[in-house]
């Protein structure tokens, strides 16, 4: 469970102000999965109004400041709030921000911080980060969902339904020209080992050819979505021929999320 000691207390202490509408997101969401990586920088809270985001952070620093938390506001302005707290030695950047209510998947109860964003979309807005900036900690955890929630090629699928100015394949093109680090990149990180900078080539250059089928093998008609295998009660990436299996159906998000449809008897 990569996050700090520090940084998992505070998630459990501020989970009593979580709700779908302002969840935990953000690398340290990601994080909180045993098979991560890296550790985060931060906290990050998501919330799907730019009113939500003041009410959140208000309800947080009364709760942080009553256990004796101080908070040092960074920047404060409509609809994005980023401070840093500390406690007894201990510190850590929290930031509330707002972002769109557009997701596959309901944000989800969980057990250290109250909600956070699901899985899935966690994995998407990865993707589309990556895209937009060539940073070494992006790319560790692109492929770590790579791994650990869908292929690559599904997830460039799904993000042109979350960003419409993209298509999967404009959206492969970008990812393409990124993966080029040198090891003082990954010096900056907190890492839970150090990365074998050839081994993680191989990796990324093998999910990009594999990513490369995928939307090659695509219909165009579906672009935007994710597939849900009802039998097996997952997401997959389906090839085309198993895109036909009626129990293999497309999946599409909307404000709030929605949860997949399921074989009833």
């Amino acid at each position: 469970m990569p996050l700090t000691p520090y940084q998992l207390a505070l998630a459990r202490l501020l989970a009593i102000n979580r709700s779908p509408d302002s969840h935990l997101a953000g690398g340290a969401a990601l994080h909180f999965e045993p098979t991560s990586t890296r550790y985060s920088n931060d906290l990050d809270y998501f919330h799907d109004s730019v009113e939500r985001v003041a009410t959140a952070f208000d309800a947080d620093r009364t709760i942080l400041e009553q256990h004796g938390h101080s908070i040092s506001l960074d920047i404060s302005q409509p609809g994005y709030v980023r401070a840093t707290v500390a406690k007894d030695g201990e510190r850590t950047k929290i930031e509330w921000a707002h972002d769109s209510a557009w997701r596959f998947m309901p944000a989800q109860a969980h057990p250290d911080s109250g909600y956070r964003l699901h899985p899935l979309d966690l994995a998407i807005n990865k993707v589309l980060a990556l895209a937009g900036r060539n940073e070494a900690r992006d790319l560790l955890d692109v492929l770590t969902v790579h791994r650990d929630v869908l292929p690559l090629g599904a997830l460039c699928w799904a993000a042109a339904g979350k960003d419409p100015g993209f298509t999967p394949l404009s959206l492969l093109e970008l990812l393409k020209r990124r993966g080029r680090f040198q090891p003082a990149d990954f010096a900056r990180l907190r890492l839970v080992a150090p990365v074998d900078l050839a081994d993680l080539k191989t990796r990324w250059t093998a999910a990009i050819e594999q990513a490369d089928t995928c939307v090659a093998e695509g219909d165009p008609r579906e672009i935007g979505c994710v597939y849900y295998d009802r039998e097996r009660s997952s997401f997959v990436a389906p090839t085309a021929a198993e895109r036909r299996e009626a129990h293999i159906v497309p999946h599409y998000g909307r404000p709030g999320g929605v949860l997949p449809e399921v074989l009833t008897e």
